[in-house]
């Protein structure tokens, strides 16, 4: 796909994925939401990690509603379920981390798009908003199922109901992302956390993904089956071995290959 409404790059295993409207604070459409599930993908079977991130001064302000295509009339169930889900999902299953690195406002979808992610780093200027009541909708993309599970239902029921800003260091502070960081070290900040990744232990990345996702799902004894099923496909890697081997070495940092 030749992508209009993204920019995609793939350097050294780090797939960064620009969102590119900037003069539509990088709403979502129609089109960048195909542009994004399929950008996604690829990087998903060609990266080490995944970088979701935004140009000019907005991460994603949200669904364009001043887009045609997205008019007040449009069938938002069927938009969600075909056009918003898929790339939910193929956040959630790709096998490897993926970092919204937030530059600045993330609202309605666009906030949620950016918890889909594993890791969320946010400039400190950045915000996040469920802006979803001011134009009389709830919240969607996922955020009705990531709020309660990182800031609790108190908090999340506010979030939704008063649709007020959240700061990125309050956002950090109640733990519905993993750091906020000054606007002058933001993009080293982020491009250093991802190039770390990138050098892991991908499959071992990858079970922990998967891990921590099924376990809101699973009972207590269904998550431990998990963790030792994996943990066992973990151990007979060739990573495994090799940080095992750097470690008694002491010598050297260990060379992950991700098989």
């Amino acid at each position: 796909m030749r992508y209009q409404t993204i920019e995609y790059d793939l350097t050294a295993g780090v797939a960064v994925i620009t969102l590119n409207r900037p003069d539509k604070m990088n709403a979502l459409n129609t089109q960048m939401r195909a542009e994004l599930v399929d950008a996604v993908k690829t990087a998903a079977g060609a990266a080490r990690v995944i970088v979701l991130t935004g140009a000019g001064r907005a991460f994603c302000s949200g669904q364009d509603l001043g887009d045609p295509v997205d008019a007040a009339h449009v069938d938002l169930e069927r938009v969600l379920r075909e056009e918003y889900e898929p790339i939910l999902r193929a956040i959630a299953e790709a096998p490897v981390p993926v970092i919204a690195a937030v530059n600045g406002a993330a609202a309605g979808a666009g906030a949620n798009l950016a918890l889909a992610a594993d890791v969320v780093i946010a400039a400190r200027s950045a915000y996040f908003m469920q802006a979803f009541a001011r134009v009389g909708l709830m919240p969607d993309a996922g955020g009705t199922y990531a709020l309660p599970r990182t800031i609790g239902l108190a908090r999340a029921m506010g979030a939704a109901l008063f649709a007020d800003k959240i700061g990125a260091e309050q956002a950090a502070d109640w733990g519905m992302i993993w750091e906020a960081v000054d606007d002058d070290a933001f993009a080293e900040t982020w491009r250093a956390r991802a190039d770390h990744l990138a050098s892991g232990p991908t499959l071992a990345f990858a079970a922990t993904k998967q891990a921590l996702r099924a376990s809101h799902g699973n009972s207590y004894d269904d998550q431990l089956a998990l963790e030792a099923r994996l943990q066992g496909e973990c151990g007979r890697s060739r990573d495994f071995k090799e940080g095992v081997l750097a470690f008694l070495d002491k010598s050297r940092v260990a060379r992950f290959e991700g098989r």
